[in-house]
């Protein structure tokens, strides 16, 4: 997979409690940030969310201000 501009962040889908319920989708686009991992970093327009998210398409949820407690499943679709 190669790195993209932009993805849409996929929420509350997959197995598991709230299973049924519709997905969240927010739509990122890369910054020019690079993460802990040493990929691309990828923002709303708001910048409240953001996301690390590799070549292989792996998300990993940043911290943008305290008191926050990220998502445990979260897919990333190129755009």
């Amino acid at each position: 997979m190669r790195v993209h501009d932009q993805y849409e962040l996929v929420f509350g889908s997959g197995a598991g409690p709230g299973a049924d319920a519709p997905e969240d989708v927010v739509e990122v686009r890369r910054t020019e940030r690079t993460g802990p991992g040493g990929h691309p970093v990828y923002a709303d327009e708001s910048g409240i969310v953001l996301a690390e998210i590799s070549d292989r398409g792996e998300v990993r949820m940043l911290a943008s201000g305290g008191h926050q407690d990220p998502a445990p499943t979260v897919r990333a679709r190129p755009l």
